[in-house]
């Protein structure tokens, strides 16, 4: 990346600028000088030599003078707004605005005018900040900005996604948990397990065994085969394969699939793994509205029925 960050480019960036804008100008100035030459009855001679309907041709005649003072105008306003703000490789501009003064500018200037209503919820239960209908919305605009392209508008997750609706968590779903989470990020690996298997038939058995946890439709012999195999499996999600919300290990006994659960992708997952990231939010949002955040996220998996008795218990 060095390469791309030294003086030369700040140089490169100017001067082409530079000579785009200097070419528009001597452009527009040589064909200002193009004067129209009429014949004796006061008619343009120039014309592109095309003739339509016989007697209707096709001029070659300059721009009007108002459009041509656009241009110039645009010309002029381009100097004056390079001159003043930052567009020139490195210099700074007459005036020193940056972007990132600005967006600080903007946040001191938000957190003064919401500050206090983030603080307000800060101090309160995370489930009583669910049963909260103003804190409900400001959850879930936060959602709807910083959440749902992963999980979905509805929150009901993508492949590979978690669906936040639900009762199905991998590292749990009390308030705390989730709050966690959220400020901190989840890093889950599925580790390859093909070399621990063995043969390809033996992921292939412990694939449909896996199915067969949870109802799905299985071959009788492949599970009887995959089985004690699965043991390989067990120091992760368990020997009754219920998990371990430790270290985010799933499920495999209900009907919840991040990735899908036909035995040919359980079979993919076995054989190359999953390498899943949960990005933190806490630097980014500020523990405040992660609050507020969490306890919209809690309520999406408890009915509105279960905020109201909790708070009306806190």
């Amino acid at each position: 990346m060095s390469d791309f960050i030294n003086e030369f480019w700040n140089w490169y960036v100017a001067l082409i600028t530079i000579a785009g804008i200097a070419g528009c100008g001597i452009l527009l100035w040589s064909q200002s000088r193009f004067k129209v030459k009429l014949d004796e009855n006061g008619k343009p001679l120039a014309t592109t030599g095309h003739v339509w309907d016989e007697d209707l041709t096709e001029l070659n005649t300059p721009m009007p003078a108002w459009w041509m003072g656009l241009f110039w105008i645009t010309i002029f306003f381009a100097v004056g707004y390079l001159i003043l703000f930052p567009g020139l490789g490195s210099y700074p501009g007459k005036l020193g605005w940056k972007s990132t003064t600005q967006y600080q500018a903007e946040l001191k200037k938000a957190d003064a005018e919401y500050g206090p209503l983030f603080a307000k919820y800060a101090n309160m239960d995370i489930k009583a900040v669910a049963a909260d209908p103003q804190a409900h919305a400001i959850g879930e605009r936060l959602f709807l900005t910083y959440c749902s392209q992963c999980h979905g508008s509805d929150a009901r997750g993508n492949k590979g996604f978690p669906n936040l609706t639900d009762k199905d968590w991998l590292y749990g779903g009390t308030p705390e948990i989730i709050k966690e989470t959220i400020m901190h990020g989840r890093h889950g690996q599925m580790p390859s397990m093909a070399a621990a298997l063995g043969s390809d038939s033996d992921v292939e058995n412990v694939a449909h065994y896996v199915r067969s946890l949870s109802g799905l439709a299985a071959d009788p012999v492949k599970v009887a085969f995959g089985k004690p195999k699965f043991a390989a499996c067990a120091a992760c999600h368990g020997m009754d394969a219920h998990g371990n919300q430790m270290i985010g290990a799933p499920n495999l006994t209900d009907k919840v699939w991040l990735y899908g659960g036909s035995a040919e992708t359980i079979m993919e997952t076995i054989r190359k793994g999953r390498n899943n990231t949960m990005p933190a939010w806490g630097e980014f949002l500020g523990e405040q509205k992660v609050h507020v955040l969490a306890a919209y996220v809690w309520s999406l998996s408890n009915n509105p029925a279960e905020r109201a008795t909790t708070a009306a218990v806190n």
